[in-house]
């Protein structure tokens, strides 16, 4: 692995690579962690890599690397930057032969998205988005029982993710995290929409196997001053009928990382929340059965997802390892010539393309005085 982004201060850089290592499956090799050439190199001198592949930038990285010869140099790149600076190392590294991850947002813009997708489609090569959330067991679990009919024809969805931590002006405080993504310069447009929004979008279709047709949105600015919305409140259609709710929030004030799922089906409902991951509710009008990590006859797709022994928390720093595993499984059989086990899935750069149709299409229905707009 080489990684674009993620210096020793920086929050999602330091994620990825705890999550990388997990599986001993992935080394990474090289770095060209910041804008600052001096910030790389501390940066890698402090991961211990070696001087001359610690780069200053990501052209040089990957122009260099690709002379290495295979075997040696690396395999793929990991983009951990803030948004606007995803698209750029994304193409130059599928234009020269390299497998990539890259943290969600996939990119800025729809237009961006487009040109990514379309690189991915014509190299072949693998590329994965980092929709963490994905990775839980239960949420594994919940979605291969829906897939199953063990709650019937979904009817009603509620996917909600409330954050407090931009309750006040904390981007003038001195805050990176809060700066940037605040910032619709560095953010894309939109703010709790963009940030947290796309996961409980691509949380709430991954597990329900359905896609949004239409919806109804109403987005908020809260704090006064600040450029992007912080709260957002979003009806759903699905394309089998049923019915849905979206909301995000980083306003709700005391609320922590609190993403939560509700599914309801003609038999039963499923429900999830990503603060107590190893749960997961099923509902009946009989009564309410707790399904655990590690505990009965689970779903394959759970099983190979859970890593150890039932009563141990599973949680965000393995969720995220499940998607690295993933897509190194890929990468391997991508090099081998071969296709991997679909169970060992990840999110993929159409998920991240129908992520920012999701952003436009939202910002486009608070707008508008119609009250369904069609997400195409």
């Amino acid at each position: 692995m080489g990684m674009v982004g993620g210096t020793l201060d920086a929050f999602i850089g330091g994620v990825h690579r705890r999550a990388a290592i997990m599986d001993g499956e992935i080394e990474l090799v090289c770095g060209a962690f910041s804008s600052s050439p001096e910030k790389s190199k501390e940066t890698g001198k402090a991961l211990y890599l070696p001087e001359d592949r610690v780069y200053a930038n990501f052209e040089e990285m990957i122009l260099k690397e690709k002379q290495l010869p295979e075997g040696e140099r690396m395999d793929f790149i990991s983009v951990v930057t803030p948004n606007h600076v995803h698209a750029a190392p994304t193409k130059l590294a599928l234009e020269n032969g390299f497998h990539v991850v890259c943290d969600k947002p996939i990119t800025l813009n729809v237009k961006e998205a487009e040109e990514i997708v379309e690189l991915v489609e014509k190299t072949g090569l693998v590329f994965c988005l980092t929709h963490n959330y994905t990775g839980y067991p239960m949420v594994k679990e919940a979605k291969e029982m829906i897939a199953s009919g063990a709650i019937g024809k979904i009817r009603k969805v509620i996917v909600e993710y409330p954050q407090g931590w931009l309750s006040t002006m904390v981007e003038v405080t001195g805050n990176k995290q809060a700066a940037w993504r605040t910032d619709p310069s560095k953010s894309g447009a939109g703010g709790s929409l963009g940030d947290i929004g796309t996961h409980a979008e691509n949380l709430a279709e991954y597990i329900t196997g359905l896609k949004i047709t239409q919806l109804c949105a109403d987005l908020t600015i809260f704090v006064e001053g600040r450029q992007l919305d912080d709260d957002a409140n979003i009806l759903l259609r699905f394309n089998n009928g049923a019915k849905g709710i979206l909301q995000d929030s980083q306003i709700a004030n005391g609320e922590e990382n609190d993403l939560n799922i509700r599914v309801y089906g003609e038999t039963g409902g499923l429900q999830w929340r990503q603060m107590e991951p190893n749960t997961l509710i099923h509902k009946t009008q009989q009564g309410v059965r707790h399904i655990r990590t590690g505990v009965g006859n689970l779903s394959k797709a759970a099983q190979v997802h859970t890593r150890i022994p039932a009563g141990h928390p599973e949680g965000y720093f393995e969720a995220f390892a499940n998607l690295y595993r993933n897509f190194a499984i890929h990468v391997r059989a991508h090099q081998e010539g071969r296709k991997a086990d679909p169970v060992y899935d990840f999110p993929t750069a159409q998920d991240g393309l129908r992520g920012m149709k999701f952003v436009d299409t939202v910002l486009a229905s608070d707008k508008s005085d119609i009250k369904w707009t069609t997400f195409e």
